[in-house]
């Protein structure tokens, strides 16, 4: 693939003017901004079997059934999968030996008369790569930046578009579809925080992985999954909710890392306030922590994420390095409370105005957007081994300038120590029990969860030298396999 980007009108005619593609575009909420460009640009009847739009609610429940909210995911996958249905039921006995089907579907609230209402949608495609081939699937989530109604409509018309044509000639790429998305556009009019890839053409791809790769090319500041794999759109999983969050480079994750996400949960439950049924408590590694060694490392990403994963932990990857990015990144999706909890060594770090030059105002301005949404930090002693003195927040040593802030946080209560917390496992720091791993001393074992020993045991996650031999093949593959921008190939990795 050239650097050089074909034009919007170029894809779509060349769309149009490949005899294998046939099916059906529905767009709900912002026009028919995507089918539109392939009437425009000529030879569409080769390619549209039909084009609609169903605004009223009354008529798209008749269509695709009931639903509760009309943008969102189970829309868009009703939507698909009647479609595509219908196409292959009503044409695959008269072409279906030469045709590959698809339905491409969205539907997208863009900005309202008044410029009152979240700017979103949720666009997706199925389709067979080959005729006669099973189902494939892309589903994106993205945000429309500009600022009038107009603009936004021929954003979602271009990025529709982009996925159309990424669909059919780079799906055996998905490093380069996801690239190719924002082809004429920019991250200042679209944000795409979620994909996600399904079916037979996509059966080797890692969906953490290209969550990522969002991520690293600016296509969203954040990506989120479960502790299954599941790629997640924040706003479905973060909406009107209680939020806890536990930044770290779990590198492994240890007993520690645990340790204080549960003194953090017994603390956040007990607030006002909080529904400690609706908590969603998420891991955090930042881009630059990923980045910590130089180029971001796909075998250590995914070493991460499966420790996480086997904790049973949500894992938000974010390019949020300041917790005032952070925390107003998480302010958009809910008005309930946000805590953060980190060990008194962070927080030290956390006064150290170095951090706050970038901003006019300095660390007061750092603070003043950091705390503004009633969030809370909670924080886990660290323990000096030497002499078993425990750094808490009521000793912590700050410079005198900053003091009578630091002091009028904690008496204010944004700043909590915590005290639920298990004093045997004080004495881990994960980049010692990193260091063990590598060097083959078995005492890392004691370090870490058992359901984490045997995860990286088994995989041979960080260096770990006795795994099984499928592992070490696995190791062997992803090794050799091509790159992509700083990371190495997804594709063919066995997770």
């Amino acid at each position: 693939m050239t650097n050089e980007r074909p034009s919007t009108e170029r894809k779509a005619l060349q769309i149009n003017l490949d005899p294998r593609r046939y099916g059906s575009f529905a767009e709900i909420g912002a026009g028919q901004e995507v089918v539109r460009w392939f009437f425009r640009v000529g030879a569409a009847a080769g390619t549209i079997a039909k084009s609609m739009s169903a605004y009223d609610m009354a008529v798209s429940d008749a269509i695709y059934g009931e639903c509760q909210r009309y943008v969102c995911r189970q829309r868009l996958e009703d939507m698909l999968t009647r479609e595509h249905t219908l196409n292959i039921e009503r044409l695959k006995e008269q072409r279906g030996d030469s045709t590959a089907f698809f339905a491409f579907a969205d539907t997208v609230s863009a900005r309202n008369y008044h410029g009152t209402n979240e700017c979103h949608g949720w666009m997706g495609i199925r389709f067979q790569a080959h005729p006669r081939d099973e189902d494939s699937q892309i589903i994106i989530h993205v945000r429309m930046l500009d600022n009038n109604n107009a603009a936004q409509q021929e954003a979602l018309g271009i990025v529709g578009v982009n996925l159309l044509y990424g669909a059919f000639f780079l799906n055996h790429e998905p490093d380069q579809l996801i690239e190719s998305l924002l082809d004429n556009l920019s991250t200042q009019r679209i944000e795409i925080d979620m994909i996600e890839f399904s079916g037979i053409a996509f059966r080797h791809v890692d969906n953490r992985v290209m969550s990522l790769r969002l991520v690293q090319l600016g296509l969203s500041k954040a990506a989120m999954f479960s502790a299954d794999g599941e790629v997640l759109q924040p706003a479905e999983v973060l909406y009107k909710k209680p939020i806890l969050v536990e930044r770290g480079s779990f590198r492994p994750v240890t007993h520690v890392n645990l340790d204080m996400i549960q003194a953090a949960q017994k603390s956040f439950r007990k607030e006002e306030e909080v529904d400690s049924n609706q908590v969603v408590t998420l891991a955090e590694i930042t881009m630059r922590n990923l980045r910590a060694n130089g180029e971001i490392d796909l075998q250590d990403f995914l070493a991460r994420v499966d420790t996480l994963a086997a904790c049973g932990m949500t894992v938000l990857i974010s390019d949020y390095f300041e917790y005032y990015r952070l925390a107003a990144y998480l302010s958009q999706y809910t008005k309930k409370k946000i805590a953060i909890t980190m060990g008194a060594g962070s927080l030290h770090e956390l006064f150290e105005e170095k951090y706050y030059t970038q901003l006019d105002g300095g660390i007061l301005e750092s603070f003043g957007r950091m705390f503004k949404n009633d969030l809370k930090l909670y924080v886990y002693p660290l323990m000096d081994r030497d002499t078993g003195e425990l750094t808490t927040v009521e000793n912590l040593e700050i410079a005198p300038e900053l003091r009578k802030l630091y002091d009028y946080l904690v008496d204010k209560g944004c700043i909590e120590q915590l005290h639920a917390y298990n004093p045997e496992h004080l004495s881990t720091f994960s980049r010692e029990v990193l260091k063990m791993i590598e060097a083959g001393d078995d005492e890392w074992k004691k370090h870490v969860p058992p359901e984490v020993a045997t995860v990286i045991q088994k995989r041979g996650f960080f260096g770990c030298k006795s795994y099984a031999p499928e592992s070490r093949l696995a190791a062997m593959v992803a090794a050799n396999s091509s790159s992509f921008g700083n990371i190495p190939a997804p594709v063919g990795f066995p997770v």
